[in-house]
């Protein structure tokens, strides 16, 4: 969340063959926010950032820290119940983290095919082991993103594979577009992602064609978003420009990112907005072309999250 251009914003914001891999998400699924402001302080502006950092959850070790599931194979249904830890460079749980974006790690889980998207907050024991559960109703492999900042370190984000035995229902990746339908809800994204640079857009909401403009925070924001490299699942956390309270960032229908591509190729963005009491979840692909021909973005699919349980994401 704070890492200074994970996807530069398009929080907007990799090149290797789908392989086995991932896993989790939660039941607790994304969980309406109180109007809790964006902590201008908690992340650098992605605007600056350097562009040839390295995209995160490549890697289960990174930064000194280790992502450490108790079980990397789970059983398939609709609560299962996943704990793991973030060990220190010797081997010991972290136990104090700094928050960022209301939380002090952010759990985001998809299955390998990019279906099953879920983001959740687990909850940390005194022992330092996180807790929540998952809906692994889907069979196949996941990959598990932990996103959080040790206290006194920096921002990380680790990977790991989490296996869920049964028949494998392998989806094809939707084509691109540039809207999303989420129930009742249209979303639109409006820009061109170059690699290796900056890109600003814009994603808006309308509700049966009226546009939205009561957008409540949730996570600090007007929206979250998590953009994942199809080639190899490669993290780009992005952070929308302005937040609520500021005096200048509208409650919609817009949401602004800037984002930075690290390469050509396409992407899964995932946008975590809320409204009426409700976080709702729109799916896009957009595919970046090289940058001698950078065309503009273009999205596709979506789908309703239910309203979480009261914490643990």
């Amino acid at each position: 969340m704070n890492t200074p251009a994970k996807f530069a914003g398009f929080a907007v914001g990799l090149a290797a063959i789908f392989g086995i891999a991932v896993a989790v998400g939660a039941t607790i699924g994304p969980e309406p926010g109180g109007a809790a402001a964006h902590d201008s302080n908690s992340h650098t502006d992605e605007r600056t950032a350097p562009v040839d950092e390295m995209p995160g959850g490549l890697m289960s070790t990174e930064n000194g820290y280790t992502l450490r599931l108790e079980n990397p194979v789970a059983t398939a249904g609709p609560n299962i119940a996943v704990r793991f830890r973030v060990l220190d460079a010797e081997g010991r749980a972290v136990t104090r983290y700094t928050r960022s974006h209301d939380k002090d790690l952010h759990l985001i889980v998809v299955r390998r095919d990019m279906a099953g998207y879920q983001h959740v907050h687990p909850v940390l024991d005194g022992n330092g082991d996180w807790n929540t559960t998952l809906d692994l109703r889907r069979a196949g492999d996941y990959r598990v993103f932990a996103d959080f900042t040790p206290d006194g370190g920096v921002n990380t984000t680790l990977g790991a594979d989490l296996r869920v035995p049964g028949q494998y229902d392998v989806q094809p990746l939707p084509a691109p577009a540039t809207t999303a339908t989420v129930g009742e809800y249209t979303v639109t994204l409006d820009g061109t992602v170059a690699p290796g640079r900056a890109s600003r857009v814009t994603l808006s909401v309308a509700r049966a064609g009226r546009a939205v403009t009561d957008l409540q925070p949730y996570l600090g924001a007007y929206g979250h978003l998590v953009a994942l490299r199809t080639a190899d699942l490669a993290y780009l956390h992005v952070h929308p420009e302005g937040h609520p309270g500021d005096g200048v960032t509208p409650a919609g229908p817009g949401i602004t990112f800037s984002m930075t591509a690290p390469s050509a190729g396409d992407y899964r963005l995932f946008l975590d907005f809320q409204h009426d009491g409700v976080v709702r979840t729109a799916e896009f692909t957009v595919r970046v072309a090289p940058a001698s021909s950078a065309p503009s973005a273009e999205p596709h699919g979506g789908h309703e999250a239910t309203p979480a349980p009261s914490h643990p994401h």
